[in-house]
């Protein structure tokens, strides 16, 4: 950092109580920041440039990342929950459509194949069992007969009857005459059911291919939050991206963070999910991702993190789901990409590394850089503490401004104004008018003339 910057990120705190994360071999020293120097540098961190930093065995994010945990959404974004013991199945049964899209590809195709095998076979049966009642079967080929249903000797006959009635193949030989009602009605209602049993498969067959399901795998987040100073203000950040040149429209993201708490009461809460501030009031949460994002929650009084240092990070436990939704351009279907971040996901004292560069009159992205890191200084003190500390900075500063405002105000002596003190001796009786015209009794007036003119005025500095 430059001489004379400022920002949260230049301080070094003194207090006592603000301990910074011990690095190996090193004793922990009160106010410390998070960083490293000589030799240490190359053991507890990553080149810049490589990403993800090389630990040693016994820093605290591999500690952290030894610690078994069940994670509440994927990395890819699968929810990890099962649901058991559903009493009403039949509801699914109601909403029928949606259960079918909803089912696995083989089990769709499944139940695709099934619908109209099923029909086939059913209406084939009812056929041959017409056939049989009405002597059909057994009057084959004689001329004499009027046949309800031509050239059905048999059930096999009669399925590949309801085949090519259904499908209108049609290829003539055997068919449904006209000596009967039951099989003209037979035959419309053969042809209405397989009507809607086209629309209805091929409706969810389209609707299941065009699913924006996949677009969400060309939606990419970095693998890693980092926490560092923005603006004077601890923030978690983390970076978004989209793979495809076909743009997101009204791209939307929020985050949740997923952490099990005990109520003063003594009731227990697992998994309590409170919302993270990705910019909603401002509409930062709103994105234009035609280039890769870093997304950042600024870290306040408001925020779940308020109170968490780097030395709470290590033995706290939570999860941060992220959830990005928007619309596809190509079928103006909505869209939703999920990650999350476990504490040990996160990085403190990290930036992301620049990803954009201008080339040619286009801006260029190198996405081999999207997950890569680099250290810088961070105070290891919670956001809560910053605060305090910087408040009471300002006290003390506006404490001494007062006081030497204070001394420096200028005393009005009443008196002879053609009488000049530059190198003379003061009246007593003009300096006694003067201490008695300074505010504070304890200091008293030395009546050094503010300019060489100020003695003709009166004005001396207290």
């Amino acid at each position: 950092m430059p001489p004379g910057a400022r920002g949260c990120c230049q301080r070094r705190f003194l207090t006592d109580g603000l301990l910074s994360p011990p690095q190996p071999d090193l004793p922990a020293v009160p106010g410390a920041l998070v960083e490293d120097s000589g030799q240490q540098a190359a053991a507890t961190t990553a080149k810049r440039g490589t990403g993800m930093p090389n630990y040693p065995s016994d820093s605290p994010m591999v500690q952290a990342g030894k610690r078994q945990r069940q994670r509440y959404v994927t990395k890819v974004g699968k929810c990890q929950v099962n649901l058991g013991n559903i009493q009403d199945k039949k509801r699914f049964l109601s909403d029928i459509f949606t259960t079918i899209v909803d089912l696995k590809y083989r089990w769709f195709l499944f139940v695709f194949m099934m619908c109209y095998i099923i029909t086939w076979v059913v209406f084939g049966f009812i056929y041959f069992l017409d056939a049989w009642v009405r002597g059909d079967i057994g009057h084959q080929g004689d001329p004499e007969w009027q046949a309800c249903i031509e050239n059905v000797d048999g059930f096999v006959s009669a399925l590949l009857l309801s085949v090519e009635s259904q499908r209108t193949i049609g290829y003539g030989t055997r068919m449904v005459t006209a000596n009967c009602a039951e099989g003209v009605i037979l035959l419309i209602a053969q042809s209405i059911v397989g009507s809607m049993i086209d629309a209805m498969m091929v409706g969810c067959m389209f609707v299941k291919i065009s699913r924006p399901k996949k677009r969400a795998q060309t939606l990419i987040f970095s693998k890693n939050c980092v926490i560092s100073c923005r603006d004077e203000k601890l923030c978690l950040m983390f970076r978004v991206g989209d793979l495809r040149e076909s743009h997101m429209v009204d791209a939307k993201i929020r985050a949740k963070l997923i952490k099990s708490r005990q109520t003063a009461e003594g009731e227990f809460i697992p998994l309590e999910q409170s919302e993270l501030n990705l910019g909603y009031d401002t509409g930062e949460d709103r994105l234009f991702l035609v280039e890769p994002q870093i997304i950042c929650h600024v870290i306040n009084r408001h925020s779940p993190f308020w109170d968490m240092s780097a030395e709470s990070l290590r033995r706290d436990q939570f999860e941060i789901i992220i959830i990005l939704e928007g619309i596809v351009e190509a079928t103006g279907m909505t869209c939703q990409a999920r990650t999350s971040y476990t504490e040990d996901e996160i990085l403190w004292g990290y930036r992301f590394e620049p990803c954009m560069s201008l080339e040619k009159g286009a801006f260029q992205v190198d996405y081999s850089r999207f997950e890569m890191t680099f250290e810088v200084q961070t105070p290891a003190a919670s956001a809560k503490e910053l605060h305090e500390l910087k408040e009471l900075e300002q006290q003390e500063h506006s404490t001494l401004s007062l006081y030497w405002d204070h001394l420096l105000q200028p005393c009005v002596l009443p008196g002879p104004s053609e009488d000049t003190f530059v190198g003379m001796s003061v009246p007593g009786s003009v300096a006694e008018v003067g201490a008695r015209a300074c505010p504070t009794p304890t200091v008293p007036c030395a009546l050094t003339p503010r300019v060489p003119s100020a003695a003709a005025t009166g004005h001396y500095f207290c």
